[in-house]
């Protein structure tokens, strides 16, 4: 959790900060393989060098990026559990609960689909 500590303290809002970084936390104790990182000031996890998830927050907002792909897999679920996406970002607003089911399968889905990939990002 180190390598998110910069940005965590740049999130001036206690209970932001503290929702982010259980979320972080919940990943980083989840899924021991992936790798924390920090790129475009936001917070990440890869795998074998493959964007897995990031991360970004907002004044109203958690984002939570797992790339297109997972989104449009999971539009749906997404909706089920009453956030808000695009077509690059699902809205975790602040005063929701985190649907950690969701995120797991988001995560899951991600790391099956990518392990072959050579790339950060899917082509």
């Amino acid at each position: 959790m180190e390598v998110f500590r910069e940005f965590l303290e740049g999130l001036d809002n206690p209970s932001q900060h503290s929702r982010t970084e259980e979320v972080l936390g919940w990943i980083t104790n989840q899924y021991p393989d992936l790798v924390p990182v920090i790129k475009w000031n936001q917070p990440m996890f890869t795998h074998h060098g493959t964007f897995i998830i990031g991360f970004s927050a907002s004044k109203q907002h958690l984002a939570v990026a797992p790339e297109r792909e997972g989104i449009m897999h999971f539009s749906e679920s997404i909706v089920e559990a009453g956030y808000e996406h695009t077509k690059m970002l699902i809205r975790i607003p602040w005063k929701s609960t985190v649907n950690y089911s969701l995120l797991k399968k988001m995560i899951d889905f991600n790391m099956m689909d990518k392990a072959d990939c050579t790339t950060f990002w899917r082509k």
